[in-house]
């Protein structure tokens, strides 16, 4: 069987991870801060340089699982976006399509890690798709499935789902905080959709349920496939027939939860693009987050092809 090919529509951008002990939090009420006196002049222990974004997070995840995966996204013509390029030739991902601007900004993220791998992001969201949304004419949306997560722009984003299901790709949707202003937008998009991934408070904006397991099967009435996560308390996953229930994968050290997100989300996807059971799916998806936030980044930590996954303890039932 020919392994499917991917594209990946979404953000990319340039990120910066300050961290060390002047980031440590102090907490009231149960609320953390991180204490940054106005007017001085604070040392941190380390800097590092990565790139990151949703879709192209999950571009990565699709490459290193040995997909052909192509990517599509709006850059500046500047240092950033030069960085965003080289990245994305280093993991062998198609970028004919990335439209690069000496108009534009790209994206960038300075992020305040905390000992503890909890974080702070500053972010400047650069220029969205849907500032070339002329650019769109169709030839460049093909392949077997389509990730998608944020565009800027519900017109758009409709234009793109629409073209990839008239050419009969299978569309996997992870909306961002822009798409979630737009309920009811969204749920028209279901239509299109084979895979809806969500956690557990962005899904309660859609159906109602008070676990995780109740808003799977009541999403599965309108989506095949719906993955929900519901942080420590783990993830559960439908295919319209059995509904699968996971754990942690590991209880590991977190370094860095950023991106964590994103390639539980992509590893979900990659291993349901590849055709394997919805068992293998929340499993390889749980150990790729679990080992990105043992790195700094959010992408470094992403599985490669043939990692040894270990089991983990599911819940299987049907719906």
């Amino acid at each position: 069987m020919m392994k499917p090919v991917m594209l990946c529509i979404g953000s990319a951008s340039q990120d910066v991870f300050l961290s060390g002990a002047v980031l440590t939090p102090e907490c009231s009420h149960g609320v953390c801060y991180e204490n940054l006196k106005l007017g001085e002049k604070l040392s941190v222990d380390s800097l590092t340089f990565a790139t990151g974004g949703n879709a192209m997070n999950a571009s990565v995840t699709f490459a290193r699982q040995g997909l052909e995966t192509h990517f599509i996204s709006l850059i500046g013509d500047d240092p950033a976006g030069q960085a965003v390029l080289n990245d994305l030739d280093n993991e062998n991902i198609n970028t004919k399509y990335v439209i690069s601007d000496p108009g534009f900004t790209t994206s960038y993220s300075v992020i305040l890690l905390a000992p503890n791998g909890e974080r702070t992001i500053l972010n400047y969201h650069g220029e969205p798709l849907s500032s070339r949304e002329e650019n769109f004419h169709g030839e460049e949306i093909s392949g077997n499935w389509l990730y998608i997560s944020s565009v800027g722009s519900m017109s758009l984003l409709s234009k793109i789902m629409k073209e990839a299901f008239s050419k009969k790709m299978k569309i996997a949707f992870n909306p961002a905080s822009f798409e979630l202003k737009y309920i009811e937008e969204c749920k028209n998009l279901f239509q299109y959709i084979e895979l809806l991934a969500l956690n557990k408070e962005e899904a309660q904006m859609f159906v109602a349920g008070k676990t995780a397991k109740d808003l799977v099967v009541e999403l599965s009435k309108s989506v095949k496939y719906v993955l929900v996560s519901d942080g420590p308390q783990g993830s559960v996953a439908t295919d319209g027939i059995q509904v699968v229930e996971a754990g942690m994968y590991k209880d590991v050290p977190v370094l860095d939860r950023t991106g964590a997100g994103d390639s539980f989300t992509s590893g979900f996807v990659s291993q349901i693009a590849l055709g394997n059971s919805l068992e293998s799916a929340i499993t390889f998806a749980s150990a790729n987050s679990t080992s990105v936030v043992t790195k700094i980044g959010a992408k470094s930590g992403i599985l490669k092809y043939g990692t040894k996954i270990d089991k983990m303890p599911l819940t299987i039932s049907s719906i």
